[in-house]
């Protein structure tokens, strides 16, 4: 126990303010900078892929090239399963998909993970671990990149960052 403890209601208001944030980052009706005033400057930030991450700069570092530009950039939502508070200790955990923007044709593509957020006080977190099947994030890339291609609706950058990411996955014209 962290010996602080908030009211429910503070956890929920600055749970919402975090998941509007995100969801707005995410929809392009507000920034991902905005993402990291929800945090306290020294907050530590656990990403699989990317580590631990000390500091808002930090995870700036990784969330420019991750969620700002292609392929991130193109997950759009974050709709909730499901959280759960504990005012004693001041955590909230929330299960989230991660919905990437449809490829062309109305379908939803998606993966689940689970944040779990440490509450600092003053509507900031000091905390955050994201948990996910790794596996099964980078399938969903892939799989909707191909579909995107089959619909046409990349542009030649997208194209490009498949063609070295997964280049196995990049459709080659006739005679090539």
């Amino acid at each position: 126990m962290t010996g602080n403890s908030w009211s429910r209601e503070e956890l929920e208001s600055a749970y919402r303010h975090w998941h509007n944030t995100v969801n707005r980052a995410g929809a392009g009706e507000g920034s991902w900078r905005d993402f990291l005033e929800l945090f306290t400057d020294d907050v530590v930030y656990r990403e699989q892929m990317a580590g631990v991450l000390n500091g808002k700069e930090e995870i700036w570092s990784w969330a420019e090239p991750s969620l700002v530009q292609f392929p991130g950039s193109h997950t759009v939502s974050f709709p909730e399963h499901f959280h759960l508070v504990d005012e004693a200790r001041g955590v909230v955990v929330a299960k989230l998909d991660n919905v990437m923007a449809d490829p062309g044709d109305g379908s939803v593509w998606a993966a689940p993970h689970v944040s779990i957020l440490t509450y600092a006080g003053d509507g900031k977190f000091s905390g955050q671990e994201d948990v996910y099947d790794i596996g099964s994030f980078l399938g969903l890339i892939k799989a909707w990149g191909r579909r995107a291609m089959e619909l046409g609706t990349f542009d030649a950058a997208q194209r490009g960052w498949f063609e070295q990411v997964y280049p196995e996955s990049v459709p080659r014209p006739a005679g090539r």
